[in-house]
């Protein structure tokens, strides 16, 4: 894992679009999505096509079962030196825990994806996600990932954003146009999930295409450092998916090279800013949420210690079972920050929610009740967490959690 960076200064010309056409916001960037029929009505299927070869950087989930996609992955992107052109996906069926049955399966939408579009098979990218450990089921792809390829257009952004939901209640989607001295390059992006929300390295699935002219080199490195602050710091239900993988494309339609060390920087601002959006998005989505719940701690004497205060602070079902509820229950935001395996005083603590001051240092309580009652019931939850120790800070998002999560899950198969 690369060592904690700065954040970048925000790169002030960028402007974010929602609706955006998400992938395919960006210059040289085709896609389609449709139905199948590996899922009985809803699409199912996408591709998303860089008309030129395209500087590419993924990252993947640290769940050491990995699914068949993930593995097949892994091994084009060495292979062809971080360099795609398409990328091909599915849902309904995450081919995962499927052997070497799988792993072929997975290959064999590769080589379909490739013969359509007249591209090397080790420059597409393949990814899936739903049920784990049943085979994928390959005649409908056998038909429809020709037909797909077809379909690919600039307007078909959004059917991708579609296509890879599974039990998400919307898509997620998102763009920005990033003006510079050089001229503008654009960033679009979609992801999905809703469920077994829990990134280690990567969320759900998240794709992302740029027109901007990036090597792949500082392209990753500047993925991981992007994806550490975003979907990295998301949690639904503390569960890491088998499948999750995020994946950048960058084809240099735009003419913008993006090589100094003032460009990198502002493309790294402007990429972290997309992956926040839709890292924002997937929480506000989770399953049976009713509230996006943000947890911003302060006062950190690292980045580190203030990272990991707020994520254990959002994956605390009990601060999450409280907020549904609109409980004021600081207690449950003090006993999660102390257990963050951070050395804290917590004495010094201060916690607000939304602006409504609930606890100051020496443990002084000044919470009004009807305040931060109102404040619990807003769409938008705002816990904020002073630790009273240095400067760093760091932001995690999460939702409540509901008796419909638990619904949805004891019959996720059926």
């Amino acid at each position: 894992m690369l060592a904690a960076q700065p954040h970048p200064p925000a790169a002030m010309a960028a402007t974010t679009h929602r609706p955006s056409r998400g992938v395919t916001m960006p210059l040289g960037f085709i896609a389609a999505g449709s139905h199948c029929g590996i899922r009985k009505a809803r699409k199912d299927l996408a591709i998303i096509r860089s008309e030129r070869p395209a500087a590419t950087a993924c990252v993947y989930t640290t769940n050491l079962v990995q699914a068949a996609p993930i593995l097949v992955t892994r091994r084009h992107m060495q292979r062809s030196g971080g360099i795609a052109e398409a990328i091909v996906v599915n849902a309904g069926n995450a081919n995962a825990c499927t052997g070497d049955e799988g792993v072929a399966d997975a290959e064999l939408m590769v080589r379909l994806t490739a013969d359509a579009l007249g591209i090397p098979p080790e420059s597409v990218i393949v990814a899936s996600t739903g049920v784990i450990g049943q085979r994928l089921p390959t005649a409908p792809l056998r038909a429809g990932i020709p037909a797909l390829a077809e379909l690919l257009d600039v307007a078909g952004g959004l059917d991708v954003a579609d296509a890879i939901q599974t039990t998400d209640t919307r898509r997620k989607e998102t763009g920005c146009v990033v003006h510079t001295s050089a001229g503008r390059y654009h960033i679009g992006g979609v992801a999905k999930g809703s469920g077994m929300i829990h990134p280690n390295m990567a969320t759900t699935l998240g794709f992302v295409t740029t027109d901007a002219d990036i090597d792949p080199l500082p392209l990753r490195a500047i993925l991981q450092r992007a994806t550490r602050r975003s979907f990295n710091r998301i949690t639904v239900d503390g569960d890491s998916s088998t499948n999750d993988m995020v994946t950048v494309m960058a084809n240099g339609a735009s003419g913008v090279s993006v090589a100094s060390e003032r460009a990198l920087a502002d493309f790294e601002a402007a990429l972290t800013d997309v992956l926040v959006d839709l890292g924002r998005q997937v929480a506000a989505d989770g399953e049976g949420a009713s509230r996006l719940v943000t947890v911003e701690v302060s006062g950190a004497a690292t980045e580190d210690d203030a990272e990991r205060v707020a994520k254990t602070i959002a994956g605390s079902n009990l601060v999450k079972t409280a907020i549904h509820g609109a409980d004021a229950n600081w207690g449950r935001i003090v006993a999660a920050a102390g257990r963050a395996g951070v050395d804290l005083a917590p004495w010094q603590m201060a916690i607000r929610i939304g602006d409504v001051p609930v606890l100051e240092p020496g443990y002084r309580v000044v919470l009004d009740e009807a305040a931060a009652t109102a404040a619990l019931k807003r769409d938008e939850v705002v816990i904020g967490v002073s630790l009273g120790d240095g400067e760093a800070t760091a932001t995690a998002w999460t939702c409540d959690l509901s008796c419909d999560y638990v619904r949805i899950n004891a019959s996720y198969r059926s």
